[in-house]
């Protein structure tokens, strides 16, 4: 069974950091694709950012060079280091497990999500 815990959300003011971590159980980390969502209130949960098995990025334009997605497969945890916040990237954020090859096709699994509130 997979269990994926996001940690690391919090209160920040507009134009500071935070450091999301996932850590996952079972699963096979090291040959799957992690990525990071986020999903604000009414809105649709949206790809922020994947890493595949080999190390391989993708950022969305949503946040794309403020955010940096890392992973230690020794540690089976996903990280979403994130810059220069704005108020309007206030949501929950959510940890996702895909497969090898894919995080939007085929079995995959969630955290429960992590909130990061921007505000002064």
């Amino acid at each position: 069974q997979v269990r994926l815990v996001e940690s690391g959300g919090g209160l920040v003011q507009p134009g500071g950091s935070l450091k999301l971590s996932c850590i996952a159980s079972g699963g096979d980390f090291g040959s799957k694709v992690m990525g990071w969502y986020r999903q604000a209130p009414g809105e649709e949960r949206d790809l922020v950012a994947t890493i595949g098995p080999q190390g391989g990025t993708y950022y969305r334009d949503l946040m794309k060079g403020r955010v940096t997605i890392s992973r230690d497969d020794a540690k089976n945890t996903v990280y979403l280091q994130m810059n220069n916040l704005h108020t309007g990237d206030t949501a929950v954020y959510y940890c996702k497990m895909g497969t090898t090859v894919s995080i939007v096709s085929g079995p995959h699994y969630w955290g429960q999500g992590t909130q990061v509130t921007v505000s002064s």
